[in-house]
């Protein structure tokens, strides 16, 4: 039974939405505030968040990244904005349902998100049993990965290794120059499919249905965002250049 947190301060919508899930088959943990929230997901082990964002305690939105490190987030908002949204899923959320919705809409967006992380677990248990690190393919339909110098990248058996990079996929952590670098999911699977694959430039189709395992909409700039906000993190560590943009292509480690 697939067990999801939902992190709502409304009494009555939480009830709403908690009762209806646990008709169909899940079970449903619930908080009122933020910092419950924060409290019951590092105390147990969640398929899935629905997050509010304006909780009293600590807000939703300081919880969006810590949140989806480890677990796919469906945010429920009252806010409408595109900046707010943007936002919130360049911060690692899945998706964003504005309020009011229909419970049966959220079913189904919970069970699309669900499907999409088995299916990733089932790919990262297929990759693992079959090939090595420097032995994984790319992606199911295009070309292998280029083959690049030993010096640039090697893979090991829990992490992978650029430069001054290092990427351990097993706990979803990332050092540049020997310092921790806080990534959101999807920054992190960004660069892990550059690094797995350095000397290939990668559209931003391809990046995005490797991180969001879903269709590219061509007008998104999602991952112009989210380029744009690892440069930043890796700033500090003198390594943001790494990240080369190919114009008219796509990105590149150089």
């Amino acid at each position: 039974m697939k067990h999801l947190l939902i992190v709502e301060d409304d009494a009555e919508n939480n009830q709403m939405i908690a009762e209806y899930l646990e008709t169909q088959g899940y079970k449903c943990t619930q908080a009122y505030s933020g910092s419950e929230g924060k409290l019951l997901f590092e105390m147990q082990s969640f398929d899935l968040v629905l997050l509010d964002l304006m909780l009293p305690g600590i807000g939703g939105d300081e919880l969006v990244s810590l949140f989806s490190r480890k677990t796919p987030v469906i945010v429920l908002s009252a806010r409408s904005g595109l900046d707010s949204k943007v936002q919130v899923l360049s911060d690692g959320a899945e998706d964003y349902i504005c309020k009011p919705f229909d419970l049966r809409e959220l079913l189904v967006r919970i069970q699309v998100q669900l499907r999409r992380q088995n299916r990733k677990m089932e790919e990262g248990h297929s990759m693992e049993e079959g090939h090595s690190m420097e032995e994984r393919p790319s992606m199911e339909g295009k070309s292998p990965m280029e083959a690049s110098s030993a010096a640039d990248w090697k893979g090991s058996e829990c992490a992978y290794h650029y430069r001054e990079w290092t990427l351990n996929p097993d706990t979803w952590e990332m050092t540049a120059g020997g310092v921790p670098v806080v990534l959101t999911k999807h920054e992190f699977l960004i660069l892990e499919l550059l690094i797995r694959n350095p000397k290939r430039v990668f559209s931003k189709q391809m990046i995005y249905e490797y991180a969001w395992g879903e269709d590219y909409l061509a007008e998104d700039k999602t991952i112009n965002v989210h380029i744009s906000n690892i440069r930043s993190k890796l700033k500090e560590s003198g390594t943001d250049a790494y990240i080369q943009t190919v114009w008219g292509m796509g990105f590149k480690l150089c």
